[in-house]
């Protein structure tokens, strides 16, 4: 099927594109031996498990639903959740060989039966070290956090009570080297000594090593002086690196209005159900061949067709006028988004489909109206 044949909404996924992040995040893993995970929460295309799992280490989980879809790639499975469930625990066990808990009182909960599964037991940390500007919905290390055991509530009696083998900490998002060499100035600063009774150490997510530009050679510097002076096995779970700017989504006009000097222009695809994180972030995505406002002739403001007045994408600008049935193409569409999809109003959700490298495009999941009911009662 050609790239235009496909129906629409409909995530597009390329396996060049998605090769290309690897391929670098392999590089990464050969020249330190660290080992990289890809952070399911980000992108859980389970039909590319295979194909990713020839380069990365395994998965990471933030529940039982996503610790049970990591199997299916056969690599290590890791899971952190902030509280877990008893009801579920025991399933997570014995399917996840590191499991980390975000507090000391979950650690006392749970240790004897992680132990008793014979895993590797981690305890998530706040080096109370914030790098984020102007996103704290996604700042862990914001004051009075529930992420992570700040170092005045550690417990090293229940460290070795549980034969903690491993530190976690997540702190960025989106960013560079640089805020990780600084968190891991933060976390040497009050976890040195803990650091060096430890067998591993997970630096979670928010790397975005596949990005243009993106300072390997100083993330490279930092995992290895973790491992020369801690003898640390070192973990990075990255899940926007593994698919950024691997992904589409196409989507058609289905209307053309105007409101004062607004020209509005509805799609069939929708910011509240299909990429919430334009609102919640909230960010402008990428559309190909358009511009800034006012940059191009004609300028419209994109939106979807639910009834929240609030479901705008963005304004955007392109050389002709937009028509019915012309079809947009936003780009960066891999990572959080058939993730956090849902079917708000109805709203069908977008289909998924894989483009192969000799351009072919293969429809992998398409949705409908029993997908919608199946989730009501």
């Amino acid at each position: 099927m050609e790239f235009h044949q496909l129906p629409t909404p409909c995530f597009v996924v390329d396996e060049a594109l998605i090769e290309h992040n690897l391929k670098i995040l392999r590089g990464v893993m050969d020249r330190t031996g660290c080992k990289i995970l890809l952070a399911q929460k980000a992108f859980s295309m389970f039909s590319l498990y295979p194909f990713i799992g020839k380069y990365l280490t395994g998965t990471t989980a933030s529940g039982l639903y996503e610790a049970k879809l990591g199997l299916e790639m056969g690599g290590e499975n890791h899971v952190f959740c902030t509280a877990y469930r008893d009801s579920e625990f025991d399933e997570i066990a014995k399917i996840c060989g590191h499991i980390i808990f975000n507090s000391f009182g979950q650690l006392e909960r749970f240790g004897d039966r992680a132990l008793a599964a014979g895993a590797s037991i981690g305890i998530r940390v706040n080096p109370q070290c914030s790098t984020q500007e102007g996103h704290a919905i996604y700042d862990p290390c914001a004051p009075g956090s529930r992420l992570g055991v700040t170092l005045e509530n550690f417990r090293p009696d229940l460290m070795e009570r549980y034969r903690v083998e491993g530190l976690h900490f997540h702190t960025l998002c989106e960013q560079d080297a640089a805020p990780l060499a600084q968190t891991v100035e933060a976390l040497e600063r009050n976890f040195a000594p803990f650091l060096a009774r430890m067998k591993w150490l997970n630096m979670g997510g928010g790397h975005h090593i596949t990005r243009k530009g993106y300072d390997i050679p100083l993330l490279e510097q930092v995992i290895r002086h973790l491992q020369q002076t801690y003898d640390l096995e070192i973990y990075l779970e990255p899940g926007e690196a593994v698919a950024l700017n691997a992904g589409f989504l196409v989507t058609s006009v289905l209307d053309v209005t105007q409101n004062g000097e607004v020209h509005n222009a509805i799609l069939d695809t929708s910011a509240t159900c299909h990429m919430p994180d334009v609102l919640e972030m909230p960010y402008r995505p990428p559309l190909l061949d358009s511009g800034l406002p006012g940059e191009k002739p004609y300028t419209y403001r994109l939106g979807g067709p639910t009834c929240l007045a609030g479901d705008i994408i963005g304004d955007y600008s392109f050389d002709k006028p937009l028509q019915v049935g012309d079809r947009l193409v936003f780009g960066d569409m891999a990572i959080y988004s058939m993730v956090k999809t849902n079917t708000f109003n109805g709203m069908p959700l977008p289909a998924i489909a894989l483009r192969r490298k000799d351009g072919d495009c293969t429809i992998v999941k398409e949705f409908g109206y029993e997908d919608f009911r199946n989730r009501l009662s």
